[in-house]
């Protein structure tokens, strides 16, 4: 009988946090989803319907992976927003917002009544967002006809996440999508906006010109990186088989060369004058050693 009416009190207990109008306080907000651009401002609104004569409490916490942590406690703001924030009523307005207040936070309201302590909570999520920076772009400056070449363009700032445009001699490279102007043209590479990517599967000599590329997000100014040429030719076979030519030319004349040394005794005549020095050499050795024996 005594474990039923605790479970029967822990319920209860349960059932007053889970429903605030149950617990007599109602917890609104004017936008569950909140986004602002980077160094403006945020307004996190929390409003409640109480009965005369509670006592509130009201506090405001950021819920993150590693865990809850306070930013108004005890009638003052903690951590980051000190300095940067101030109460409107019971909500919270945030000035000068950067990525790092973006997240979920929690309004509490806590009153004290002659029925006891009530409860109720509303949840925003604060999403700041931030224009993109220049982006980086990688464009080879030669290639061969025929070839497989990847452009890339990234910038990792942006949020939400940039999307990417390809420019060739100052004209907006048309997206395949196999229908309209975009098959009309005739397209031989794949622009990737998500990615950033221009792919050329075979690369020809009408791919070459001066290419760039712009990040854009909505947000602010988009961005781009500078100019690149990219410079494509054909396989030179000629200039290859002049070269394998005249390579083996200088090998062919430097064994003539040597042949030719060879029959004249140039390297015979060498192999004579080592020995004949090294026979004087040795002699000289014996006539001292002779001349310091018999001394």
């Amino acid at each position: 009988m005594a474990n039923r009416s605790l479970r029967l009190l822990l319920f209860a207990y349960v059932g007053v946090l889970s429903y605030p109008d149950v617990s007599g306080i109602s917890i609104e907000t004017d936008n569950k989803n909140v986004k602002a651009e980077e160094f403006k401002e945020a307004i996190l609104s929390c409003k409640h319907k109480f009965s005369k004569g509670m006592s509130l409490r009201i506090e405001w916490k950021k819920i993150q992976s590693q865990g809850v942590s306070f930013v108004y406690y005890n009638s003052e703001f903690t951590g980051d927003l000190r300095g940067r924030a101030e109460m409107l009523n019971t909500g919270i307005r945030i000035r000068n917002v950067t990525r790092r207040d973006s997240g979920t936070y929690r309004c509490e309201i806590s009153a004290k009544s002659e029925e006891g302590q009530r409860l109720g909570e509303a949840t925003i999520t604060l999403t700041v967002l931030v224009a993109p920076t220049t982006p980086m772009c990688d464009v080879p400056s030669s290639a061969m006809t025929g070839t497989v070449v990847q452009l890339s363009c990234k910038e990792t700032e942006g949020s939400p996440p940039s999307e990417y445009q390809w420019y060739k001699n100052g004209v907006a490279l048309l997206e395949k999508t196999g229908t309209g102007s975009a098959r009309a043209a005739n397209i031989t590479y794949t622009m990737n906006k998500k990615s950033g990517t221009l792919l050329f599967n075979t690369v020809t000599k009408n791919d070459t010109g001066e290419y760039f590329c712009e990040a854009s997000n909505g947000i602010g100014l988009s961005q781009k990186c500078s100019v690149k040429r990219m410079q494509v030719d054909d396989l030179n076979v000629s200039g290859i088989i002049a070269a394998v030519v005249f390579v083996a030319l200088v090998m062919v004349l430097c064994g003539l060369g040597v042949f030719y040394a060879q029959k004249k005794g140039y390297f015979a005549k060498e192999s004579s004058s080592q020995k004949k020095t090294n026979y004087q050499s040795t002699s000289e050795k014996d006539f001292k050693h002779t001349k310091s024996f018999v001394i």
